[in-house]
């Protein structure tokens, strides 16, 4: 359990490092996380654009399987 709870604070450091004003919240488990990504940032952007640019903030993650699988919801403030 630990190391999921690892994995929640490398992603919310990733996101906050990279997105000004983000806020995570995560939901669920190891197997069935959710994140959900508040931040001004989003103003304008379309839901996929919101979605790729959070993704690929963790590209990295998914590819060296550390990460595999995430569910995601964008918000703006």
């Amino acid at each position: 359990m630990q190391a999921f709870h690892n994995m929640e604070e490398i992603i919310k450091k990733i996101i906050t490092a990279n997105i000004d004003d983000a806020k995570c919240i995560f939901e669920g488990d190891s197997c069935n996380l959710r994140v959900i990504v508040t931040s001004s940032a989003f103003s304008g952007m379309s839901l996929i654009d919101q979605h790729k640019m959070v993704m690929r903030l963790l590209e990295d993650k998914f590819q060296s399987g550390e990460l595999h699988a995430l569910s995601l919801e964008t918000k703006t403030f």
